[in-house]
Order: C-alpha cells, then structure tokens, then sequence
C-alpha cells in the first residue's frame, strides 16, 4: 500500500509540472523524449526557476514574517504567530506546501544536473545551466534546512517509485551539501546576468554562500564572500533624503541593491501587499480586495524605533488617503500597518520580492568579521555604520552623527548588528531566521511578550512524506508533532 501512494503521489508531482512548465512536452522528468538539445536544457532550466519563484511564493512569506517577533498573523494565520503552541492543521498543512515546492526545485535541479551533461551544445551556455541548477538546488536545501533540521537528500532525480526514497540526514551532512553546490555556482555563474533579471549570478551565489556560512558560524568563511561582493563594483546602496527613498530599493524592476529578487510583471504583481493593507486604502493597495492579514507587534522593539530613522516611516504607517483625498486615520483596531510593499500605480507598486540585497552584505561582513576576530575591528564598524548613516538620510560613506561609537565589545557590537539587521530586513523574512541561528528565539519573544515551546523551533515534517517514503518512520517527525 505505501508504494502504490507513493506512485500515486509520484504522478501528482508530474502531472503538475506538466502544467507550470508548459515549454517542456510531456513528463518533465522523462529521459525518452527531452534532454535532447540545447532549446531542452533552456527549457529545463527555466521550469527550475519557476519553482524558485512557487518557492518564495506567499505561503513561505508567511511563514517566515509571521514567525517574528514583530508582526502577528490575523486570520488562520494568526496561530503561527502563538508559539506557546504546536501549529494547527491549516498551518502544518502550509509547512507541507513549503515541503514540497523545495522539494519540486530540487527535482527539478537534479534531472538537470543528470540530464544537460550528455548534450551536446555550447560548453559555456552548458555549464551556466548547469551552475544554476546547483545554486537553486542550495537554495531549496538551505531554506528546508533551517526551516525543517534534517532532511531527506537527493542528488539524482526521481524517475519512479524505486528511486523516491531517501532517508532523512543529518544536517552537517544536507549543509556539506549545500556548500559544495555554492560552490559549483560560483564557480559556473556569470558576474552579470544582462536583461535576464531574476536569474543568478555569481554574486548571488556568493550572497548564498555568506549566509549558509553566517548559519554554520564559519565566520572567516562569511565575512570574506560578503567582502567579495562590496568589494566587486557591482551594486551600489540607494541614497536616501526622505522615507520614501527607499522605495527605489523596492519599488522597481531593477535596482542598484538588487544581488536577486522574484520579479513580476504589471499585470502580476506581488502577492505581499494584499498581505499588509487595508482594501482600498491609496497609497498603499488600491484593490477592493486583499487578504490583510499581517500587523506589526507594537510590543516588540518597534515600540521604541527611533522616529528619526527614515526606516520606521517607510515601514510603519498609520494614516491612508481618504475617497476626497482627505488623510484618514487607520481604525482603532489595528492603528498602525506595514508600509514597505504597495499597490500604487503612481510608481511604488511593488515588482519584485527581495532575496539578496545588497545592504544584507555590509551587515554579514560586520557580524561574521567580529565574531570571527573577537572584537569589532575598524572595518566591521565602518560597515555597520555604512547601512545606519543611510538609514538616517546621510550619505553612506562619511562620518555622521548617528555613527556608534568604537568601544563594544563582541556581544554588544553582536547584538547591535543583529538590531539594524531587524530595521533594515523588516517583513522580508530575516528575523525568525536571525532569532533562530543564534539561538535568541526566546529571549526576543519573552520581550515581545510570547512564550515560546521546543517544538515550535522546528517546522512539522509533513506526515504524508513519512507515510509515503520507504526510508522514514513515523519516528522521523520534529518533536511535539
């Protein structure tokens, strides 16, 4: 019986690449009629970065910014956000949704790797396909591993239920994994992608790489790819006079900051404003629609943001324009709303979903140089005060009156950059991972007025996984589930 689901389950997963992949005929995964020439190996690699893109769909989005400490979840979203207990059934059912979309990537990756090696075709477009199916496959991998601990690992792809299994593995040996795939991606990818905006480079991979080594407390390792890419002339910081400024980082479809975004279209926006506004509330969501469910924990640190940092108003408001162009104020309910990702056709709307950016560089390089030093030396101070200078209007690269002062020492210089990293990467899914790597989740939730239980810390294996692969018992499921 577990085999015959499994085959079932083995179908459902072609069956719906069949359909999100429309340039490649028939089974994504069949050797017979595919993996035949250059034109199938584009076609591939274009499928792997349409999974990319269910990957940061919304429901990891939410996952991820409804597990810090500054935001609740409205709605059914709202028991992520209670870590005084396990996830309900809709909410283990999202965790599945997540599973699985990574999973899809990893296939995806995989069949290319064993597949676009035989073709013959141009070796340097070859081996650019070939380094991008390894950065996405690190990809998949890191964003299950921190959010799932031990995983299933798969190296070659799923051709039918014989090959489905794979037991769950450590996660020293799933990160060996990653790191090893960073490293073909850096290796292979191009320093600039042209106009095929949303695609990797090698820059981003080296982004990738910072943050698994940041992850794994392999600080040298982390702060030498973060100098590597301020140091490479690719992506300059966004000057800022007004709040508003920042919405050049956001706002359109390229940017000076962006290493890698998810970009849409005008006639597809992101998803993460109906998330964050009221319906019909100008100049933030213009929809007469909207799911609004995400709303700023004002018991957490944002209770005491210096209103003097351009931050807080570009991501807090608290005022909408009214039907006679007249400001209203937000209702009693819920007085005050995140800002960063709109609607606005005026120019603001939001076209891409931040996954590196640049900013996170300066930020890597101060932690991990510290940490990795014992102090803060004269650089990891200048970078940390590079991202605070223009948070307040000034410009990046000279001394300001806001600078923090020489003098800390490795845990208050820590705990500084780990502030400006929660101001600077607000609703773009950094907290909770931040919280988690350097094992302060409960300690910033008691702040934020949260209890938080052991099993909330891990992310339920979903249980059809268990039933349906040969090589995982019921025993392998995270604690509390």
């Amino acid at each position: 019986m577990k085999r015959t689901i499994l085959f079932i389950g083995l179908i459902a997963i072609i069956s719906s690449c069949k359909k999100e992949l429309t340039e490649v005929p028939r089974d994504f995964i069949s050797k017979a009629n595919f993996y035949k020439n250059a034109a199938d190996a584009q076609a591939a690699i274009t499928g792997a970065y349409s999974s990319l893109a269910d990957n940061y769909g919304i429901t990891y989005w939410l996952f991820l910014v409804n597990h810090a400490d500054y935001e609740n979840g409205r709605g059914s979203q709202a028991p992520i956000s209670v870590f005084s207990q396990i996830l309900d059934v809709a909410n283990i059912g999202r965790a599945a949704d997540i599973w699985s979309s990574h999973y899809r990537t990893i296939n995806r990756a995989n069949s290319i790797l064993d597949n676009v090696p035989e073709i013959e075709m141009d070796e340097t477009a070859k081996n650019k396909i070939l380094a991008e199916a390894h950065f996405l496959r690190a990809m998949a991998y890191f964003n299950l591993a921190r959010g799932f601990g031990p995983l299933p690992l798969k190296t070659s792809e799923s051709v039918d239920i014989s090959t489905v299994g794979a037991p769950r593995m450590p996660e020293d040996a799933v990160y060996d994994l990653i790191i090893e795939d960073g490293m073909a991606a850096v290796n292979g990818l191009p320093e600039t992608v042209g106009g095929e905006t949303g695609r990797a480079s090698k820059w981003a991979a080296k982004m990738l790489l910072a943050e698994v080594y940041l992850t794994r407390e392999k600080w040298a390792d982390a702060a030498k790819e973060a100098d590597d890419i301020i140091n490479s002339g690719q992506y300059n910081l966004v000057r800022v006079q007004q709040s508003n400024d920042f919405y050049k980082v956001f706002a359109a479809t390229t940017s000076a900051e962006d290493i890698l975004s998810i970009h849409h279209s005008d006639s597809r926006q992101s998803a993460l404003p109906g998330y964050l506004h009221r319906p019909n509330t100008p100049p933030y969501n213009y929809s007469s629609g909207g799911v609004y469910a995400w709303l700023p924990n004002m018991n957490s640190f944002l209770s005491t943001w210096d209103g003097k940092d351009l931050r807080r108003d570009f991501n807090l408001y608290t005022k909408y324009i009214g039907p006679n162009g007249d400001s209203v104020l937000l209702p009693s309910a819920t007085p005050v709303l995140f800002k960063k990702f709109t609607t606005d056709p005026s120019g603001l709307a939001t076209y891409s979903d931040p996954v590196f950016r640049y900013a996170e560089a300066f930020l890597i390089f101060a932690e991990a140089d510290c940490m990795d030093k014992g102090l803060p030396g004269t650089l990891a101070l200048e970078r940390l005060n590079t991202i605070k200078r223009r948070a307040y209007g000034y410009d990046p690269e000279v001394p300001s009156p806001v600078d923090y002062a020489s003098g800390m020492n490795q845990e208050q210089f820590r705990n500084t950059v780990l502030m400006e990293r929660a101001y600077e990467f607000i609703v773009e899914g950094q907290r909770w991972q931040d919280l988690k790597r350097t094992g302060t989740v409960k300690q910033a939730m008691e702040l934020a007025g949260r209890t938080v239980i052991d099993a909330r810390l891990l992310w339920p294996i979903p249980q059809e996984e268990i039933d349906n692969n040969p090589d995982m018992e019921q025993q392998d499921q995270n604690p509390g589930y």
